[in-house]
């Protein structure tokens, strides 16, 4: 565990399961108190850990599920095979199943490096860079395509927030693609219905999202009333994805440059966020967590830095 340490918050960053967060919290009346889901579960060994169990993770090089075992592009085909055994879709790229190094760590900020190759697929280095300055949380995601061929690639990140007896989300979107009820993959992009306007800022609801929504302006706020602290969420992506599963103490605001299933939706992965890297090439998303008391209204973080 590397463990980034400051006056306003703590985040524990686990380099052997996916390179992702075990836990964010935040200081508050002397009281450390968990913003992100906490890793729970003793299992540490590569063969039993869950991912899912993670406070966040990458999403590299695509997000959510892709349909059809594959895609082509430029006459080729991509093969991808589901990587779960409980799903039947390949789901949330590779990096957050694998082990990452650690090039740099201290205690405000890491690097991790990946270099991962699917056979009929994706050949990538991936990096992690976060850094813990003062009330804000960095995370820059970086992806180089390794392979011998163009391919589109897309980035994100996948937290799991506590609700904490009643969250808040001020989230402003256009669109949201809907699926059909049946399978996670969307059918048709729809102006956002009334229920799950966020522009304003309301309580999430208690039936269960699982879509994505489109046309976001990069800026969420998540408010926790009962323990007087905001949320400022800054990203230079125009996607999202929420899970409000029901009967569970979190969800999942995931913020990403690209629909589910982008690379089946009308136009193709292009049109729909993903960016086609030739070998060589690099594509990088930053995405800045901010935490201030509720009360204290401020400008968004700047996701870049410093």
């Amino acid at each position: 565990m590397i463990e980034l340490s400051g006056m306003a918050l703590a985040a524990g960053i686990s380099p052997p399961f996916g390179g992702g967060l075990a836990y964010f919290d935040a200081w508050r009346e002397g009281v450390r108190v968990p913003l992100m889901r906490p890793l729970r579960s003793p299992a540490m060994s590569p063969g039993a850990f869950e991912p899912n169990r993670l406070a966040c993770y990458p999403l590299v090089p695509w997000s959510n599920r892709i349909d059809r075992g594959g895609f082509e592009v430029d006459g080729a085909h991509v093969a991808l095979l589901p990587n779960r055994a409980d799903d039947p879709y390949p789901i949330h790229g590779t990096a957050w199943q694998r082990a990452w190094r650690v090039e740099q760590d201290g205690p405000d900020g890491a690097l991790l490096v990946l270099d991962d190759a699917t056979p009929g697929a994706y050949t990538y280095r991936a990096e992690q860079r976060y850094a813990l300055r003062g009330d804000t949380l960095r995370i820059a995601l970086t992806v180089r395509n390794e392979g011998g061929a163009p391919l589109p690639f897309g980035l994100g990140l996948h937290p799991f927030f506590l609700h904490h007896d009643g969250a808040r989300l001020r989230a402003a979107a256009t669109q949201v693609w809907l699926n059909d009820g049946h399978s996670p993959i969307p059918v048709e992009r729809v102006a956002v219905p009334s229920a799950w306007d966020f522009r304003t800022g309301r309580a999430l609801p208690d039936d269960e999202i699982n879509h994505c929504f489109v046309g976001w302006n990069g800026r969420a706020t998540i408010e926790w009333p009962g323990l007087g602290l905001a949320l400022d969420l800054a990203a230079d992506m125009d996607a999202f994805i929420l899970y409000t599963p029901a009967g569970t103490d979190f969800f999942c605001f995931e913020p990403v440059d690209h629909c589910i299933d982008a690379v089946h939706r009308p136009g193709g992965a292009f049109a729909n966020g993903m960016t086609r890297l030739a070998p060589g090439e690099r594509l990088t998303r930053h995405v800045a967590f901010r935490v201030r008391p509720l009360a204290a209204d401020a400008a968004p973080p700047s996701p870049f830095g410093p």
